[in-house]
């Protein structure tokens, strides 16, 4: 199974927005850029909203009829580990490993060496084309670079060999998921992680690394664009000189998590794909949600009265919601509206304090952060929340596909 060059994860946490979703893309196709859909959900999202993993292929596949769409889809077992991995093997088809908890943790200090022995040939000096300088790397960097990072991927090796007995070879799509660590991976240690991957003959298609800068949750990217504009293009040399080196698929690319409204970069990046013919896979998920608590609260009446209850609650239960997301969002309490303002507004006015508009003054990443956190407030609500959403279901479609065409897909993969 073969990942396209071009892909997007449409992660939907209510499973009612896919054909949604689709229509964006079937719209970019008729630009002619072909993107391959992949439909996620984690298993933290599926125990909130209290769904199972077979009902995002359900969703992808009605989708997919419903629309007529040819080309090729996917659905991910997103950010799984062994323990977690087993209930979506059946309609998986993509599989993220997350092995970010396992870095930092050492291999035995044999295997360390025996790793070092084994790639000792690239010490001294490295050249990779596309980078502009040589690297230089000694033995005892190449080690300690598999101190941090050998053991997570003998752990991503050891989860694919769990989905390979399953599922057999071939029929699924590998991404290794390296981006919820402490500090950016450099291209070196890219480099090496690409070669212990290699080493576990995980045939990987995408890679997901930690960039520089914070990629918050349904925000604009937070940090030096140049540095990330370097750092993305030498991540790009690293994977095309690795492919050759090790024998990696030759379509394997980046991964970009939480990518979703990473405006600043978006530029660069589509810079970077076509300068250097690269693939790209771009995260969006809970975008999806967060246009949904729009168009709830365009529809107006009941609906807005809807959407501002959702918030109020949120807001209430702050330091509940946020904790699991602490290390991607970045809430300034005394920024959030009070419950009672939110109160008093039109839905147009909530609506543009939520969409990412950031040439509308109204525009509050804070507020926008906190409902990106939230959706487990909708999520107890239960047949009220999934009630609304049927009843607005056409301004809901709108918004969603709205956002993907032209927030997401237009700026990154449709040429200028």
């Amino acid at each position: 199974m073969i990942l396209s060059k071009y892909s997007m994860g449409i992660g939907d946490r209510f499973a009612r927005q896919g054909v949604a979703q689709l229509t964006a893309l079937v719209q970019a196709k008729a630009l002619g850029v072909d993107i391959a859909p992949v439909w996620n959900k984690s298993n933290r999202e599926h125990l909130i909203v209290h769904t199972h993993p077979d009902s995002v292929r359900a969703e992808a596949d009605a989708a997919v009829k419903g629309l007529g769409w040819k080309g090729p889809y996917h659905v991910d077992a997103d950010h799984i580990g062994l323990k977690t991995v087993d209930a979506f093997i059946p309609g998986s088809d993509f599989f993220t490993l997350d092995v970010a908890d396992f870095t930092g943790q050492a291999a035995p200090e044999a295997d360390i060496q025996g790793f070092v022995v084994r790639h000792r040939r690239y010490a001294a000096t490295l050249k990779i084309p596309g980078i502009d300088r040589p690297l230089a790397i000694s033995e005892q960097d190449i080690a300690d670079i598999a101190r941090k990072y050998l053991l997570a991927v003998r752990e991503a090796g050891a989860i694919y060999r769990h989905v390979e007995a399953a599922k057999g070879r071939d029929r699924f799509i590998t991404e290794v998921s390296i981006d919820e660590t402490d500090k950016p991976q450099t291209p070196i240690e890219l480099f090496f992680i690409l070669a212990a991957i290699a080493d576990q003959k995980i045939p990987a298609q995408t890679i997901a690394p930690k960039f520089t800068g914070r990629f918050n949750k349904g925000v604009d990217y937070v940090g030096d664009v140049a540095q990330f504009e370097k750092e993305f293009n030498e991540d790009l040399a690293v994977i095309a000189f690795a492919i050759r080196e090790f024998g990696l698929p030759a379509n394997l690319k980046l991964s970009v998590h939480s990518g979703s409204d990473k405006f600043s970069i978006y530029g660069p990046i589509a810079h970077a794909l076509r300068t250097r013919g690269a693939g790209l896979h771009l995260k969006t998920a809970g975008t999806t949600w967060l246009e949904e608590v729009a168009g709830l609260a365009t529809a107006g009446g009941d609906a807005l009265k809807l959407a501002q209850e959702i918030y109020e609650k949120a807001y209430g239960r702050l330091e509940d919601l946020c904790k699991p997301y602490a290390a991607v969002i970045d809430i300034d309490r005394a920024r959030l509206p009070e419950p009672k303002t939110i109160r008093g507004w039109s839905g147009s006015e909530y609506a543009a304090a939520l969409r990412h508009d950031q040439k509308c003054r109204a525009y509050n990443r804070h507020f926008r952060q906190l409902l990106h956190v939230g959706f487990k407030v909708a999520a107890e609500m239960g047949p009220v929340y999934y009630q609304a959403l049927e009843a607005h279901a056409d301004v809901i479609g709108r918004l969603v596909t709205e956002n993907l065409l032209e927030k997401h897909i237009k700026p990154v993969f449709v040429k200028g």
